[in-house]
Order: C-alpha cells, then structure tokens, then sequence
C-alpha cells in the first residue's frame, strides 16, 4: 500500500527482467497503477491503456460487446484485453498474439491474463501468424511494438492487404502507431493511403499521449 501511495510522486519498480526481444520488462507503480513498461515506454497498463480505450469507444462499446471473434496482436501485459473484459464485458473469443513469452509470463503472474476463459494466447511472431490462421476476425487490434520502434512489416503493402482480407464484413481495424518525427507521419499517410478505396472507410485519432496516432479502418461493401 505504501508503495502504492508514493508512486503518485514518483514511479516505484517492483520488477524487473531482461528480454531477447523487448531488452527490459519492468512491473511499475505509477500514479497508483501497476503498469507494465519496457525501456523506454509504457507497454500496458498507464497510458497505453487510455489510448487503446479511446479507439475501442470511438468504434462503440456496444458494437464490440455483439462480436463474435476479435484478434489483437501484440498483447504485452494485456491492457486492451481487461478493457474489453472487465468495461466492455465482451464474452465472445479473443485471440492475442505475442512473440515475448517472458512478457506473458510476466502478465500472467501480475495481472492475471491466465484467468480470462474467453482468451486464447498464442506465442508467435504478429506477421507468421497473419500467415497461417484460417480464421477470419471483427475486429483486429494492432499494437505490436519493440520498445518505442514499430516493425516495418506492419506498413507494407502484403502484410495490410493479408489484414484486410482476415477482416468480416463490418469489421474494424484498431491501429496503434507511434510518431516521433516527420518520417513517422509520413508513414502513416502512406499507410492510409492504402486503404483509401473500396471497401474501407478510415480516420485517424492523432497526437495522443503526446505520440500515439489510433488509426481506424472499417470494411463495408456497402460504402457510399
């Protein structure tokens, strides 16, 4: 509890490990939140918890709750998933892809993701996985990060043509993007850009938490 009430003043680290994939993973309080932070940047939990919210209530809390089968790729310490756990009280399948054990082991032990029935993880790299599954999905959340670096092959063109065709019809893309610099919004321009035909309809939500840029993609033959 202690610990608990100092972290308004300044964050207080409870654990830390050393990654092959995310170099350091540290459990923190901070403002009275246990959060999960890599480095340089908050992972889960903290503001990445605020940003993601906001993209799930710009798509509508209600909509999300009537889904059938949601997949997030890159999971971390789970975040997103409590929101749509424990606010949104999604029951149908959820399917979250991490290529860092460590980090969910980590989020087993302090945050409980084990316990959630409806929650399947799946230990693989974001791309291999797009690859293989079968299954075709709602919603689609993206928030795959390496510290504050973003892997290439989320922008281009085969991995965002294999995400659009694994989206249902109605279905939503949820796109967490980090711009540091020029180049990074230029980036994401491009990445719009492709899906500026039929049968998308995309907005963006920018300059959250001073750096985070939501992009939502909708697919609907039905565009007018």
């Amino acid at each position: 509890m202690l610990r608990r009430v100092l972290s308004f003043l300044i964050p207080i680290r409870v654990y830390q490990k050393k990654s092959m994939v995310s170099k350091s993973i540290e459990i923190n309080w901070n403002n009275g939140q246990l959060v999960l932070d890599s480095q340089n940047t908050n992972y889960s939990y903290g503001s990445l918890q605020r940003v993601l919210r906001l993209g799930l209530k710009k798509i509508g809390f209600e909509k999300i709750k009537s889904m059938n089968n949601l997949l997030i790729l890159g999971v971390a310490g789970g975040s997103v998933i409590k929101t749509l756990v424990d606010e949104i009280h999604y029951k149908g399948k959820i399917t979250g892809v991490e290529i860092d054990p460590e980090v969910i082991q980590i989020a087993n032990e302090y945050f409980y993701l084990d316990k959630i029935p409806n929650l399947n993880i799946i230990i693989d790299d974001a791309f291999e996985f797009v690859l293989k599954t079968k299954a075709t999905y709602d919603l689609i959340i993206i928030d795959v990060f390496q510290d504050t670096q973003m892997p290439n092959f989320l922008f281009e063109k085969f991995f965002i043509n294999r995400i659009g065709a694994l989206l249902n019809e109605q279905g939503y893309i949820l796109f967490n993007t980090m711009t540091l610099d020029e180049k990074h919004n230029q980036r994401n321009k491009e990445y719009l850009s492709e899906f500026n035909t039929l049968p998308y309809t995309v907005f963006t939500i920018p300059r959250i938490e001073n750096h985070n840029e939501l992009i939502v993609i909708q697919k609907s033959f039905n565009k007018k």
